[in-house]
């Protein structure tokens, strides 16, 4: 038994086990995190819009309303499961699944500070941008397998506004792939901190503002939120739906929020870091923890999020033509344009760029 049990337990085997637990333990941190977001970014939600609007929101379950999103939650799971009696029901199992898991397996490339990555792939953007084409199949097999004609019109406006948004959001990120040489999230990070400004937001400008535009558009966020648009199609792709299915449709949307977020953020608001002049001003910065950059991450992440609210609490919603006018005559000629100048600009003045 010695003998086996040194053959097998060698220093290779000792190390392989420990990345094994050490990439368990970023996954469970990962998705609890972005678990938790998603209760809490309901609850700012409801506080800031109804800030906005001068109400009070959630305030009667918890200190300030604080614990409501888990009287939510226990509130979904234990609801009533209704199922149509003509629905798929196969497909109509396995819908939300699929566009929760597409949401959820997206946080695994994204890196929340210097190393700490659950899978740091070369490829980062287009692992996500294939999790976010997954997702659709999920919306437009609810809207199939519901027997209803409102959740059917609603995966079929979702179909036509991802497909389109993803191609102007595509095209926004291809002057930041220019300016960094990478698909890598982490290169792209180190590439921004380079410059004085710190963020690709600035000479990105262009980009920066098709991307914000898509990026709405692919959450299903006010003002494009037609695919559940309640005026006209009660509530869209999920309107058969209850309990904890529900529940997934309603996790997968704000993880798809945190996403957008943490994209915007990565590349082009310079991730983790802080620009290069606040960092020769205050030097003692970069012997700081690695962890601790965290919260410049977070903090410029949910004040994307605050955006997200304030557009809902201001705009109205979009008629379905102009949703698509908007995408095809407008963002993606944009997208291109600044693709064609980025791409002029890195190769005949190297200097700027």
């Amino acid at each position: 038994m010695k003998e086996i049990f040194e053959a097998i337990v060698t220093p290779g085997s000792i190390d392989f086990i420990l990345k094994i637990v050490i990439i368990f333990l970023k996954i469970v941190v990962v998705v609890a995190v972005g678990l938790l977001h998603v209760a809490f970014a309901t609850y700012f939600e409801r506080k800031v819009i109804a800030a906005m609007q001068v109400r009070l929101g959630p305030r009667e379950v918890g200190p300030l309303g604080l614990f409501q999103p888990f009287a939510d939650g226990i509130k979904l799971f234990f609801k009533e499961d209704i199922i149509p009696a003509n629905a798929d029901k196969p497909i109509f199992y396995l819908a939300p699944v699929i566009f929760f898991v597409a949401a959820l397996t997206s946080l695994s490339v994204l890196p929340y500070f210097d190393g700490f990555v659950v899978a740091d792939i070369n490829v980062g953007l287009l692992f996500i941008f294939a999790m976010s084409s997954l997702g659709a199949y999920g919306i437009v097999m609810s809207g199939w397998a519901s027997d209803s004609k409102y959740a059917f019109l609603g995966g079929l406006r979702s179909a036509s506004q991802i497909i389109s948004y993803e191609i102007a959001m595509g095209l926004s990120l291809v002057g930041v792939m220019i300016m960094a040489g990478s698909l890598n999230l982490s290169e792209i990070v180190r590439a921004q901190s380079q410059y004085p400004t710190g963020m690709y937001a600035i000479p990105q400008f262009l980009g920066f503002f098709v991307f914000i535009v898509a990026a709405f558009a692919e959450t299903n966020r006010l003002p494009f939120d037609l695919p559940e648009a309640e005026s006209e199609l009660v509530a869209g792709y999920f309107t058969e739906y209850s309990g904890f299915r529900f529940a997934m449709f309603f996790l997968g949307e704000y993880t798809g929020m945190l996403i957008m977020s943490s994209i915007a953020t990565l590349c082009f608001l310079g991730g983790w870091t802080l620009p290069k002049f606040v960092m020769d001003l205050l030097p003692f910065l970069s012997q700081l923890p690695p962890f601790v950059w965290v919260f410049v991450f977070l903090a410029k992440v949910y004040a994307f999020m605050f955006f997200y609210y304030w557009v809902r609490s201001t705009f109205p919603r979009y008629r379905y033509d102009q949703l698509m006018a908007i995408g095809w005559k407008i963002l993606i000629p944009l997208a291109l344009a600044n693709i064609v100048f980025t791409g002029v600009v890195k190769s005949w003045f190297k200097g700027l760029l």
